[in-house]
This record gives structure tokens, sequence and C-alpha cells, in this order.
């Protein structure tokens, strides 16, 4: 992807993912959120794909969210099947994490809200 595009690291803090999460949830519920642009797609950097990918993982699970920017964007969490559970559970991978020190959890963003990041020439955009 260009830098233009690059708003950062696609790694992001569990805790910060959470906030974005939460974000989004209040936000479609103020009468600002309701008259907010929908989102018709996202443009997913392969960066993003490839990092929540390179996991011990059997699916990829996408939350929404609002970012720093305040644009509306995925957050992708690795998921794997716990049999007890009889449902996909999320797993973290941990970023930062040395010998006898636990590293923070991390989520991974990267995504880009169609409009503004779409084909015009796409059958696929409106």
């Amino acid at each position: 992807m260009s830098e233009e595009l690059n708003l950062g690291s696609v790694e992001i803090p569990l805790s910060e993912g959470i906030v974005w999460a939460d974000k989004y949830r209040r936000d479609a519920e103020t009468e600002e959120g309701r008259r907010r642009k929908k989102v018709d797609g996202y443009l997913i950097p392969l960066e993003t794909l490839k990092l929540v990918l390179d996991q011990d993982i059997e699916a990829v699970r996408a939350y929404k969210g609002i970012n720093k920017a305040g644009e509306q964007t995925l957050i992708f969490v690795g998921a794997k099947w716990d049999a007890a559970k009889q449902i996909y559970v999320d797993v973290f991978k941990t970023e930062g994490s040395e010998e006898g020190v636990e590293g923070v959890p991390v989520v991974y963003d990267g995504a880009r809200p169609v409009p503004p990041y779409g084909d015009p020439d796409s059958p696929l955009n409106p």
C-alpha cells in the first residue's frame, strides 16, 4: 500500500482495539453517528492479513471500530475452535514479549473505508 494510506503500525494493542470497538458501538447510537456516511466496503492491506494469519488459528474474526483518525475500520483477531465451549474463541498474539516478561496482546488494523478508498470503476462500488 502507498505511504499515503499509512496511519502507523497495523498491530495495535488489544486495549486500543477495545476502545475503537466501543467507540463504534456508541457512535451508532448517536444522532451524529446515524448521519455519518455509510461504509460500503474496506481496503485491507496485505500486511494486515499476513500478520493475523501468521498465528496458530483456524479462523479470523473482524470487529468494527472507529480509529484515531475517526474512520470506520475493521479490527482483525485470530480465532480457534474451543470444543468445550463449542465456539471459536478469540486468540491474541503478544507483541514485545521477552523471556520472563509478558507481552502486550495485539489485534490488527489497517483497513481503510470505502468510500473514499474504493475503485470508482468497480462494479461493486455503488
